[in-house]
């Protein structure tokens, strides 16, 4: 199991750039895909982006397609998620996740695809 700790979230005016960073424990954070998922109040939590164990290969749901990046960095442990071009929209509590198996392939946009969850972090985009 890994543990996972997102930062960085606030309020930004729409337009503007924040950077999402989640923090993972142990020795095994390279040995499993990532994930960002969001969640608007009274709304499902819905998929965002994901990366590849190694970095490699990254989705993103259409809504954040062009705005968004997802990378990590498995020497620091660490998944990040740049947001540009900022929307209301894009108001939700933010989580990043780690996939439930090592060997998983493809997009992987349930939320029962992954095992491991962060507390999540705030972002908020005004008018």
């Amino acid at each position: 199991q890994v543990q996972l700790v997102e930062s960085g979230g606030g309020l930004v005016q729409a337009g503007g750039s924040l950077r999402l960073s989640c923090a993972a424990s142990g020795r095994t954070f390279s040995s499993y895909a990532m994930g960002w998922f969001r969640q608007a109040p009274g709304a499902e939590r819905e998929f965002v982006a994901r990366v590849s164990r190694s970095g490699g290969i990254t989705y993103y749901a259409d809504s954040v397609k062009g705005r968004f990046t997802i990378a990590r960095d498995n020497a620091k442990n660490t998944v990040y998620l740049q947001m540009n071009s900022l929307k209301p929209e894009d108001t939700a509590v933010y989580y990043c996740a780690a996939d439930s198996v090592t060997y998983a392939l493809g997009a992987r946009t349930s939320l029962a695809e992954y095992g491991s969850w962060g507390q999540g972090t705030q972002v908020t985009v005004s008018s």
